[in-house]
């Protein structure tokens, strides 16, 4: 499917993506509009909390306990020495599919599949005009992150509240995006990656056998230590952060293009020019990862909601920290839906439009947080044929090497539901003509399920009706009567929001 027809699925989109207001370029900008707009979606912890002692963690289990995934700030945390810190920390800012969309300028309304293919859209327009989307130097005085800026021994990290986020973490961590750029073609790369702090200079460093990594490598085998930048706080960017693009294709512009205005940028405080860094981020941590230092680092509660294993990992050496001056601190809240919400629609997209351009009958495309937004591949289509669902299910294990188990519904499933989904599962599935085992296929190392480091099973769960003999059909309320009763006027709209 190319980019033309991922926008002919949803009318209110346009060459934007579907954007509806300019992205916001700061955290502080955002917040500042959930306040005024939508301020269901966050709440203000105006207590001191100790993020070393897990009471950040703590509210947020709570909250996620009563289902419920606002956007928190804690207005007075306390830093590493336990001494108030002077960086307010924001959370859960990706819990909710609604403030993703929000964050990329889309209505909150657009959570489901418009979300998907708004993001799958931008991505394609930056591959396909890159020079649009290329970064925008600006001056220094001009970008609100160089407001203050401390190198070498100025840096003391234990400044900022780094969360420890679960019982068994080996310590504090950030886990926001790591910048770095490769030696050969000069492409920035982005990723979520998770560093824990080790020293007021230094932290751990943990990749897998992913893009960074292979940036990493080729400095490495040149004797070299590897620039990285620690991105932190600026919605728009860290979302753009999660594309797919192909390696070697520059971040900086895609990030641009998700969020429809090229990126603003700055040079370094320790590489100049050489070294671009988002001019609006909240804070950047700039370091170098020096060739063949291996030490301890983890374990860390990672995104299947289980523990990465401790081993030998890379270090950062920091040579920089800069920040706005009202700068705030952010983490993602590993293991729960502010990661397993970031990590899912910026895929769906692109697996919808690769296989609507095999099987056009495909109608949706969910990765749902019940399998951590990677794991579960939730696909619906408007079966004409017998095996064109199988090939839909083919392409999204091929497309995305993180899916493991696809379920396969009709189009009168909506795949944003899940009830829905195992309805049609209990309903339309016999498992020994329904499930297909896939064995010995590319898997996640960070899968505990799996038993082998790169190799696991794949499975699909066929629970589409049947072409070649009558099935029953579903239970239905008419259409008609649907849009003949006015339930607000039956039912106040408060006594609504009153019911269990």
């Amino acid at each position: 499917m190319n980019h033309r027809d991922a926008l002919t699925y949803h009318p209110a989109m346009s060459a934007s993506g579907g954007m509806e207001k300019p992205v916001e370029r700061s955290l502080r900008e955002f917040l500042g509009r959930l306040e005024r707009d939508h301020p269901e979606q966050i709440v203000h912890v105006g207590e001191p909390v100790d993020p070393r002692r897990f009471e950040v963690s703590a509210v947020l289990q709570h909250l996620e306990r009563r289902r419920k995934y606002p956007l928190v700030v804690f207005d007075h945390p306390l830093d590493l020495t336990g001494a108030p810190s002077a960086f307010p920390l924001v959370t859960n800012v990706f819990a909710t599919r609604a403030r993703c969309a929000l964050a990329l300028g889309l209505a909150a309304g657009d959570a489901g599949l418009p979300l998907a293919l708004a993001y799958a859209a931008r991505e394609e327009a930056a591959r396909r005009d890159g020079a649009r989307w290329a970064p925008e130097p600006v001056a220094e005085r001009d970008a609100p992150v160089k407001a203050v800026v401390r190198r070498g021994d100025e840096v003391d990290l234990r400044s900022l509240p780094i969360p420890r986020q679960h019982e068994m973490d080996g310590g504090p961590y950030l886990d926001m995006t790591c910048v770095m750029r490769d030696r050969d073609t000069g492409a920035y790369n982005t990723a979520f990656l998770r560093n824990q702090f080790k020293g007021p200079r230094k932290l751990g460093l943990h990749m897998s056998p992913r893009q960074n990594w292979q940036i990493a490598r080729k400095h490495e085998a040149k004797g070299e230590p590897t620039p990285v930048a620690i991105v932190v706080g600026h919605p728009a960017f860290h979302i753009g952060a999660l594309n797919v693009a192909p390696f070697g294709t520059d971040d900086y512009a895609v990030a641009g293009a998700v969020a429809g205005a090229p990126l603003r940028v700055v040079p370094s405080a320790t590489w100049g020019e050489a070294f671009m860094v988002p001019a609006d981020a909240e804070l950047v941590i700039e370091g170098l990862v020096p060739a063949g230092v291996r030490e301890v680092e983890g374990p860390f509660g990672e995104f299947p909601g289980t523990y990465g294993p401790q081993r030998l990992r890379w270090v950062v050496e920091v040579t920089a920290l800069q920040h706005r001056r009202d700068a705030m601190h952010q983490m993602v809240f590993s293991g729960h839906p502010d990661t397993w919400v970031l990590g899912s629609f910026p895929k769906e997209g692109s697996l919808y439009n690769r296989i609507k351009g095999v099987v056009p009958s495909v109608t949706a495309v969910h990765l749902p947080t019940s399998g951590v937004g990677r794991f579960h591949c939730y696909i619906s289509l408007d079966k004409r044929v017998e095996g064109e669902q199988k090939q839909a299910a083919l392409i999204a294990l091929g497309e995305c090497d993180f899916v493991k188990h696809v379920f396969l519904v009709d189009a009168d499933i909506d795949v944003f539901r899940e009830e829905e989904v195992l309805w049609a599962v209990a309903t339309r599935v016999q498992a020994d003509t329904g499930v297909d085992v896939i064995r010995g296929a590319k898997g996640n190392a960070l899968d505990p399920s799996q038993v082998h480091d790169t190799a696991g099973a794949k499975m699909i769960i066929d629970a589409t009706k049947p072409l070649d003999r009558p099935f029953e059909s579903r239970i239905a309320v008419p259409e008609e009567a649907l849009a003949r009763v006015d339930l607000d006027r039956l039912i106040p709209p408060d006594v609504q929001g009153r019911l269990a």
